[in-house]
This record gives C-alpha cells, sequence and structure tokens, in this order.
C-alpha cells in the first residue's frame, strides 16, 4: 500500500504537539549521557570494567558463554530494555499524576481523550448560521467531527425568557444562544441541565424563566454589559467545543410584508398572524454584523445554513449586513439543510423548494450551492399528532430544486421520538461527505 503525503500526516496529526517535545527529551537525554560519560570517565570506566568482568564471569559459569563481545551486548540489550521500560512507566505515571490533577473526570482512558480532542482541534473549520432548536441540533452532531465550530445566532427573538430578559433588561435575547452554548458543551450532564431548567407556573417573577437565560443575564451584568465577555464565560463554565456568537450585538426587530400588503412587527406577532410573507426586514435596516463573525465566514472551509424556522431563524441572519457579503466571497464549501416540517403561520404547506425561493426572495444573491432534503416520511402517527398542530412533512420536490441549479443531498435524515425532527448524525455525516467530495 503507498502511503502518500496526506494520509502521513492526518495519521501523525493527534501527536503533533507532542512530537517536537518527545524529540526534544530524547536528544537531551543522549547529550546528558555522552555529557556524563565524557565527564565522569575516570569513575565510570573502572566501575564499568568490574561489571562488565563479573558479567562475563556469570555467563561463562551459568551458559559457556566465552566471548567478551557477545556478554557485553547481552548486557547492553538488557540496561536498555531496562531503561526504556523504567522511562515509560515513571512518564507514564507523572502524565497520568498531573493530568487526573488538572481534570480529574479525564477516566482511565486519557491516552484515547488524548488523541480524539487532538483530532478534533484539528478538524474542518466549520461556521453553522440560524437559530432555535434547528441550529442547536446540528451543532451535537457536528462537534463529533470538529472543535473548529463557529455558531451565529439570530438575535431577533422576542417571546418567552429570552424576550422578556431582552425587554427588560436591554440585552440581546440570550436563548437561542444558550440551547447552542449546551449543544456544543463538553460538560458534566449535570451542568448542561441546569442550563436549560427552566422555573415553572408557579414560581413568581421567574416563571417561564431558564435558567440559563439568567445566568447570562448574570454574567452580563457582572462584566458591565459586556456581552462578548459574558459569552465567553459561559463557554468557560461549559467547557464548549467550538464559538457561540451572535450575528449582531445590537438589538434587532424583525418587520414582514404580508400577501395582503399589510405589516407585522415582531418576530412573536409574524408568526402568529398567520398570514402568508412576502418580504422580511429588520430594523434597523443598516445594523452591523458582529465583526468576529465575519472573520469566522472569511476563515470557514464549510458553512452550513439552516436547518431551522426560514423566515425567522435562517433569514434574519442573511439580513445582517455584511454577513451574506462574507458568505457570497468565501471559497468555503457552502450548504442549506432545509426544514423536515412545516412551521405552522411561518411555512404552510411549504416544499423544500419553496424554502429556497424564500430565502432567494429576500436575500440578493445566492449563497449556498448543496442542499440537504429529507426524503424520509414520518410515521401514520407521528402526521396524525403534526396535522392537529398544522404541520405537515416537507415535500422533497428534488427535480425542481435540481433545475433551479442547486446541487441536491437527498437522504433519510429523520429523527422521530416524541418530536420529528433532524437526527444530527445522519446530518452531519452526510454534510461530511459533501466536504470531503
Amino acid at each position: 500500500m503507498i502511503i502518500n503525503r496526506r494520509m502521513l500526516k492526518r495519521w501523525l496529526a493527534p501527536t503533533a504537539e507532542i512530537l517536537w517535545a518527545v524529540v526534544a527529551l530524547l536528544f537531551g537525554l543522549a547529550i546528558v549521557l555522552a555529557g556524563l560519560s565524557l565527564s565522569f570517565r575516570a569513575l565510570v570506566n573502572p566501575l564499568m570494567g568490574g561489571l562488565e568482568r563479573g558479567w562475563n564471569s556469570l555467563l561463562r559459569s551459568t551458559i559457556g558463554v566465552e566471548s567478551l563481545d557477545v556478554s557485553n551486548h547481552l548486557l547492553g540489550g538488557a540496561f536498555l530494555l531496562l531503561g526504556l521500560a523504567l522511562l515509560w512507566v515513571g512518564g507514564k505515571g507523572i502524565m497520568n499524576s498531573f493530568v487526573r490533577t488538572l481534570n480529574p473526570n479525564i477516566g482511565p482512558n486519557m491516552a484515547t481523550a488524548y488523541v480524539r480532542k487532538q483530532q478534533l482541534a484539528r478538524g474542518p473549520k466549520i461556521v453553522c448560521l440560524g437559530g432555535g432548536t434547528g441550529l442547536s441540533t446540528l451543532l451535537r452532531g457536528l462537534k463529533s467531527h470538529s472543535s473548529n465550530i463557529t455558531a451565529i445566532v439570530t438575535v431577533t427573538d422576542d417571546g418567552g425568557s429570552s424576550g422578556r430578559l431582552s425587554e427588560e433588561l436591554g440585552i440581546i435575547p440570550p436563548g437561542d444562544m444558550r440551547n447552542c452554548l449546551v449543544a456544543l458543551a463538553d460538560a458534566e450532564k449535570l451542568m448542561t441541565d441546569l442550563f436549560q431548567y427552566r422555573f415553572k407556573g408557579k414560581s413568581g417573577s421567574l416563571s417561564g424563566h431558564s435558567l440559563g437565560n439568567l445566568l447570562i443575564a448574570g454574567l452580563i451584568e457582572q462584566s458591565s454589559g459586556d456581552f462578548e465577555k459574558a459569552l465567553n464565560m459561559a463557554s468557560e463554565v461549559l467547557a464548549i467545543r467550538g464559538r457561540v456568537m451572535p450575528s449582531s450585538l445590537e438589538r434587532i426587530r424583525l418587520r414582514a410584508l404580508l400577501e395582503d400588503g399589510s405589516e407585522v412587527c415582531g418576530e412573536t406577532k409574524i408568526v402568529e398572524s398567520g398570514g402568508r410573507i412576502r418580504r422580511l426586514f429588520i430594523d434597523p435596516q443598516d445594523v452591523q454584523a458582529y465583526p468576529e463573525a465575519i472573520e469566522a465566514i472569511e476563515e470557514a472551509e464549510m458553512i452550513v445554513i439552516g436547518p431551522g424556522s426560514v423566515y425567522t431563524s435562517v433569514i434574519p441572519n442573511l439580513l445582517v449586513k455584511g454577513i451574506p457579503e462574507a458568505i457570497r466571497n468565501s471559497k468555503a464549501v457552502k450548504a442549506y439543510v432545509c426544514n423536515v416540517m412545516t412551521q405552522p403561520g411561518e411555512s404552510d404547506a411549504f416544499s423544500a423548494a419553496e424554502h429556497l425561493l424564500a430565502i432567494e426572495a429576500n436575500v440578493e444573491h445566492r449563497l449556498f450551492e448543496y442542499i440537504l432534503v429529507n426524503t424520509q416520511v414520518p410515521s401514520s402517527a407521528a402526521v396524525g399528532k403534526y396535522r392537529d398542530r398544522d404541520q405537515y412533512p416537507v415535500e422533497p420536490d428534488i427535480d425542481r430544486i435540481r433545475s433551479m441549479g442547486f446541487r441536491v443531498k437527498p437522504g433519510d435524515f429523520m429523527s422521530e421520538s416524541d418530536f420529528v425532527r433532524h437526527d444530527p448524525l445522519r446530518v452531519t455525516d452526510a454534510l461530511m461527505e459533501i466536504f470531503h467530495r
């Protein structure tokens, strides 16, 4: 089998950071031994001479070895094996003790954990844009392929706990960012469950609030209003793989022009209006993108848009000045993950192609080439349950999408439990297949 340079680089990648240290250690050890030999020759030579004579006499009397050269080779080999074994045992013991002191929860498979983290650290640079549960679902799958993930999250949510905190404290809504932080977390389940805990109806003014939202709000206040610093602190608490950031640090409100000519302002009211949306706008329209989000897009090797509600999770990020331009100019592989189910009051009866038409009607330039479309049909029980909510499976009109000039990746990307949604592992496997083409 021919091993090319790329294969060799991939195999050696997990040890790249420590390879130079191992080489330096062994080289230093050799120099120290040479220095000791030269400096203490007068002491060492008589000692080694006596050892050689005693060893030669022992071998001659026990196994009949007469040659001094053979005797010395055997003695040297024994010393080398014993020395290497002691170096391995001692070095491993010191390293295990050191690492477990820093991280008591790393467990016995430390080497495997190290190699895995190094592989993830050298994974592709992936930028994901969206919001809601769709983005956090995608991130759960992607973090098994890379830790170089940047989630750029929409900041137009004005409902629930996020909306209340945004209105009362004047901060950008933290809810979708909280979900993404938890999705990328390496922290213990107890900590992630704590971030996702929501106060029940008998909790007074805390009723309906997510504890994670309150913690982020508290970190913002502790950071004197610095949202970036607060988000970095939350990321450290949850030990996330990657980064989570808003599309903008400014508060943004959605405004929709409906097909009947009326306008509706606010994400919640747009969904509740039930009217078919013609165009979507953000107020203020000249809002600036978060600079680090633009930088992440420019450095990305793959950009993934969606899944998520097309009008309230996907399109809002693409209306922020600077983001669509950066995506369009990027040389990265670009893909859109189409929804599995329609969204009531937003994408009623939309097929997969109509999701694309909605994006193109609101964004000036085409931003992606690949489309992931689910072709699996949910069970009749699930379809019946969702029919009661006026939600239906998104029709995979693949031929129509191809006629629009897109490259389609069809497949079974669905997970069906209490809810019908994307399976994070199937979606990310498909995305990685596209990336490695």
